[in-house]
């Protein structure tokens, strides 16, 4: 921790005693559960170093950019365009939300029968601990549950906030309201900024984008492997760094990443034994620093091989047509692909299942574990489909809920254990 950098979260408004006392508490977290790994492919360096420096070198970067001009442009949800906003030479970056630390300052407003993902989120404005919330311009939320919304309703209170409306289903009304909401969105960055988006700048930002979204596909694609040749801890943390890096910068690390993982399977080299029970987590998604039930399953002897989540196969499973054209057009195929994405927002919302069917068999899984938010309602309650399809599979489910708390660990490993030795029989 640098004076420099401390001084810039007291320029822009950090608590820093709060502060200290949240880094504080992730490095040896973050040791005990990455850094303890043995034998991890080198190409992960970069990530732990960019953990190591999360609220520091990375927001000094969005800093510089502000100062000269540049508008920091903020989201919670995979439903924002970073497309838009790099076409009008703004800088998306995805907000903290995983960690129990911003928990009890959010409940000192919120109800505490909310779920910890909107209570964290919410808890690092109102305690100011966030500096990427602290560097931004504007939030931006979306109404895919009805605590977001609610809790969106407060933030504005404290922070600039536009929110795009997600429709509940997918039909053509569904599709017109949801079109509209990206053009609302495109007016409102460029009011934001005073760029017009340009037809030219769209179709290179669009190019960028789907880049990391073919980079993650790479990647995951290297987990179908056996033995599977990275953890599936630093397969998400991978992910989980998307949010907020330099999309060119992040792009060529994870390639370089891929290159180095598919030499490892040339070689017949994999972090878990070749018979290692293989595991799809699919549900809520996991924000740093949320690492709890993947390093539950590998220290019990499991692969995690692929999540089924918005921070998984849900954030990059579908690219943005490259063919150009004029605004109205490219702002259609960026409408319609993010439509694609299969939250639990939707009613009916099919696909998903199809989609863990389908993933569970390219990963060769041996198990599905359901992941759930505490209070997390539409995930809890969509999980008793996904439960009765995987059944029809021949798939055991394990249903988890959960929260950022530890507090259930032993619990959860407990339960982890005996779906495991059920898997191995």
């Amino acid at each position: 921790m640098t004076t420099d950098y401390r001084q810039m979260w007291a320029e822009l408004g950090i608590d820093l005693d709060r502060h200290d006392e949240l880094l504080n508490a992730i490095a040896p977290i973050y040791e005990e559960i990455y850094l303890s790994q043995k034998d991890r492919p080198k190409g992960m360096e970069f990530f732990d170093f960019v953990v190591g420096n999360i609220h520091g070198i990375r927001v000094h970067e969005l800093r510089k950019r502000a100062m000269n001009g540049s508008k920091v442009v903020a989201t919670y949800c995979v439903f924002v365009p970073d497309e838009i906003v790099l076409a009008a030479d703004a800088i998306p970056v995805g907000l903290c939300a995983g960690t129990q630390f911003s928990v009890p300052i959010a409940e000192e407003v919120l109800p505490r029968n909310t779920c910890a993902l909107i209570k964290s989120s919410f808890g690092f404005k109102l305690g100011r601990t966030c500096p990427y919330v602290q560097t931004s311009h504007l939030i931006v939320g979306e109404t895919t549950c009805d605590g977001k919304k609610k809790m969106f309703e407060i933030l504005a209170e404290y922070h600039p906030i536009h929110i795009m409306e997600v429709p509940n289903k997918k039909t053509e009304a569904g599709r017109n309201l949801w079109r509209g909401e990206v053009i609302a969105f495109k007016e409102a960055i460029e009011k934001l900024t005073g760029n017009e988006i340009q037809a030219d700048r769209l179709d290179q930002a669009t190019k960028l984008v789907n880049d990391r979204r073919r980079a993650l596909q790479r990647l995951y694609n290297t987990r179908k492997a056996r033995p599977v040749p990275i953890s599936g801890k630093d397969a998400m943390l991978v992910t989980q760094v998307a949010f907020y890096d330099d999309v060119a910068r992040y792009v060529q690390q994870v390639n370089a990443l891929c290159e180095e993982v598919e030499g490892r399977i040339a070689a017949g080299k994999g972090g878990f034994p070749a018979d290692a029970p293989r595991i799809l987590i699919t549900g809520t998604p996991m924000a740093i620093p949320n690492w709890k039930l993947h390093h539950i399953l590998e220290t019990a002897g499991a692969a995690v091989v692929c999540e089924e989540s918005c921070t998984g196969t849900r954030y990059f499973s579908d690219l943005v047509p490259e063919d150009g054209g004029t605004v109205e057009r490219q702002l259609g195929n960026i409408a319609d692909r993010y439509l694609q994405i299969h939250c639990a927002c939707f009613t009916p919302n099919d696909e998903r299942l199809d989609d863990i069917i389908r993933l569970g068999r390219e990963y060769q899984v041996d198990g599905v574990v359901h992941n759930n938010l505490q209070f997390c309602h539409t995930y809890a309650n969509e999980a008793v489909k996904v439960e009765r399809v995987l059944a029809k599979e021949g798939i055991p489910l394990l249903r988890i809920e959960t929260d950022y708390s530890d507090e259930d660990a032993g619990q959860l490993r407990t339960r982890v254990d005996a779906f495991l030795e059920m898997i191995r029989k």
